[in-house]
């Protein structure tokens, strides 16, 4: 079997980013993957300004608190005031330039007014409250790297340095079928020996929360020939396609002979639990080239879990981003885990406790689904590794899987 690891590498090294960019309006680009790096042309902040409402000074005419000094000007946000005279304050408010000659800010709750002027009852030191022009970007500075996935601080940086829109990947397309005479839609009747077809629920809804253009074939009946004609109509339009089930080698798995006749296929076994099997190839084009194709297991959990540790950073390498493994946290297990694997790896689903440490969800069945909605994330545990109440454990949030 395949390690874990063999298999991810396997999958990232054969993944190139679609070579197609977009220009997007900063309002369309969330989600996006940035394809070249951003400068800014401007200095952010472009003057220096004040970080509060207060009274903007030269710090060498306070020498003790209690003086009092006229106010010789008002400076609003967005109005650059005269040069600020000695011995005389400035009324300013947040983000308002500074005036030349003033080399502090005294915020207002220290001032109170004063026959004469504004009484300081605090003695600045020189560059308090001022924010300095280009203290956050300097013009010129690279503020986006390519490769990155944009979220909304992204943009916030994009646009604070001025820039109306940006080059992204186009969005990768997906087409996305399963396999099963067995499977039903939620809302239809539940015949003998049928059951709800979950899966279609969960890939799709991550792969479009990864930002993917999905094509949905629905389920596919149990022939060689409807899984072919799947297959082709999946591969036509699209850089990938996914299925779920099918991919072991029993009478009615018709999945790798399909992938064979229409391209070519790797059938691999993985040492991991849940998710042992799975398929990685090519699907012809009509028309020319070929669409990538992973087959996932059939059982829910199984088809989650490697969705999200083996489809999730191709297609992330398909979108055109560089680092694409998520964070891996070392917590304190708060409960045990003794039936561990001899011969796989093992993704538990696991729950955070409020003292910061991680519980094991009982049955690990690859078919439990709720072990998926009761957990928090997954313990990625080694080859036969016994775990018991306070020993470190590797742990993955669906947080960040699922970000």
């Amino acid at each position: 079997m395949l390690s874990f690891e063999q298999a991810l590498e396997t999958l990232l090294a054969a993944a190139q980013p679609v070579e197609e960019v977009r220009h997007v309006p900063l309002l369309a680009a969330a989600g996006r993957v940035l394809a070249e790096a951003q400068r800014s042309t401007v200095a952010v902040p472009p003057l220096d300004n004040s970080a509060m409402d207060g009274y903007a000074v030269r710090a060498a005419d306070i020498t003790a608190a209690g003086v009092c000094l006229p106010v010789s000007q008002r400076i609003p946000a967005g109005t650059v005031g005269t040069p600020l005279q000695a011995g005389t304050a400035a009324r300013i408010f947040t983000g308002a330039p500074i005036p030349a000659g003033a080399d502090a800010v005294v915020m207002q709750e220290r001032c109170e007014h004063g026959e004469a002027g504004v009484v300081i009852n605090h003695v600045p030191h020189a560059e308090e409250n001022i924010r300095r022009a280009g203290e956050d970007i300097a013009v010129g500075a690279e503020i986006l790297p390519a490769g990155v996935r944009l979220r909304p601080q992204e943009i916030a940086l994009a646009a604070s340095a001025g820039l109306p829109e940006l080059p992204v990947y186009r969005r990768v397309r997906v087409g996305l079928f399963f396999t099963g005479d067995e499977l039903v839609q939620p809302g239809e009747p539940l015949p003998q020996g049928g059951i709800y077809n979950s899966n279609r629920y969960a890939l799709r809804t991550l792969l479009e929360s990864l930002g993917c253009e999905v094509r949905d074939l629905g389920a596919v009946a149990d022939t060689l020939e409807a899984t072919r004609d799947a297959l082709r109509r999946a591969a036509a339009e699209n850089d990938l396609v996914v299925t779920s089930g099918g991919v072991s080698v029993g009478e009615e798995d018709h999945v790798k002979p399909a992938v064979e006749a229409e391209g070519k296929l790797d059938m691999w076994k993985i040492a991991i639990k849940p998710g042992k099997p799975l398929a990685f190839g090519e699907i012809r084009k009509a028309e020319g080239g070929n669409a990538w194709f992973i087959g996932l297991p059939g059982n829910p959990v199984a088809a989650f879990v490697t969705a999200l540790m083996l489809v999730r950073p191709f297609i992330l390498r398909l979108q055109g981003v560089q680092h694409v493994q998520p964070r891996v946290l070392t917590l304190r297990a708060d409960s045990a885990w003794v039936k561990a694997d001899k011969a796989r790896a093992e993704f538990l689903r696991a729950r955070l406790n409020d003292q910061g440490g991680v519980e094991f969800y009982a049955n690990q069945g690859s078919a439990v689904a709720t072990s998926l909605c009761h957990s928090d994330g997954l313990v990625i545990n080694p080859v036969g590794q016994v775990v018991n109440p306070g020993d470190t454990v590797a742990f993955v949030s669906f947080a960040e899987l699922l970000a």
